[in-house]
Parts: C-alpha cells; structure tokens; sequence
C-alpha cells in the first residue's frame, strides 16, 4: 500500500466508568455506559470506515467499551491491546500510531481523556463542516469519538497534520 493512501484515526473514548472501590485502571462500565457502548459502536458502523487496526487500553472499562462496541461493526479488526494507550498524552499517542505498519489504513484508539480530546485537538490541523465546533461545545463526553484523516505514512503523522472530517457523543 502506497504512503500515500489517505489513512483514517478515529479515537473513541471509553463508556461511562462506575467507581466501586478497585483501583482506577480495574474500573468497569456503569449501567449507562453499557448501554452507550453498543450505540457508539453502531455510530462508527454508520462511519463506513472499514477498521483495519484497533489498539484499546487495557483499563477494564477500555475493553469493556471496545467489546460491546465492536460486535457493531460489519468486520471486526484485529485488536491490540496496548498498555501505552492508559493515561497517555498526546504526543505518546503520536508516538504510538508513528509505529503502525503503512498496510494499515484505518485505525481505531479506545482509550481516555484527557488523551482522546487533546490528541482530536492537536492532530486537527483544520476541520471538515461544523465537527470542531460540536466537539468543542460537548467536550468529548465518555463514548464519544472523532474521525481525523491525514495523508502519508503513519511515521510522518505528527500534530497538526490532520484533519477532524468527524465527530459524535451520546446525548447531544
């Protein structure tokens, strides 16, 4: 596959969390978020995007989210579970996507805020329709998630480079 593909990031940010008393990367879905996980599952399904690649954290309430999502989808990708992905910052999630192989062209992160947020806001270089300012106001609620486009190799993603083409939350 060419480095010239358009490639496709879409950063889903875990379902609504309970907060029993287990450390915070053992916390599971609530009751809203297992019912918000299969939604957004069928929202990423309406994308159209054939997800080639899906890395997920591996806090509880990641996979969780990632497993209920995923049994919405038309074809289920391959899934890394990637312990990177808990608590991460923008440029670590760069770094991350920096090391996918070029074959793949689509991409979905599972992962937390303030990561998700701040990776949609940083990569977005310019922005397709009103998705920015949707995302602005709503404030990347859990299960929501953005749709960045870029041009290139996955190495030479950086921020800036990308453009937000999407973006959905629960409840809004």
């Amino acid at each position: 596959m060419s480095v010239d593909t358009p490639r496709r990031i879409v950063l889903l940010r875990h379902a609504k969390a309970d907060w029993p008393q287990v450390s915070d990367h053992e916390r599971p879905l609530a009751e809203r978020g297992r019912t918000d996980a299969p939604v957004a599952g069928r929202k990423l399904a309406d994308t159209g995007i054939t997800f080639d690649l899906a890395l997920c954290s591996t806090a509880a309430r990641t996979r969780e989210t990632w497993k209920l999502a995923v049994h919405e989808l038309p074809h289920r990708p391959r899934t890394v579970y990637e312990e990177r992905l808990y608590d991460a910052s923008p440029g670590e999630l760069v770094a991350l996507l920096n090391e996918v192989s070029d074959e793949v062209r689509s991409v979905v992160l599972i992962g937390h805020n303030p990561g998700m947020h701040a990776l949609s806001d940083s990569l977005a270089g310019s922005a397709e329709g009103d998705a920015l300012a949707r995302m602005t106001r709503s404030g990347f609620p859990t299960a929501a998630f953005s749709v960045l486009s870029f041009d290139g190799s996955w190495k030479s993603l950086e921020l800036g480079k990308g453009t937000l083409v999407d973006y959905w939350a629960p409840h809004s």
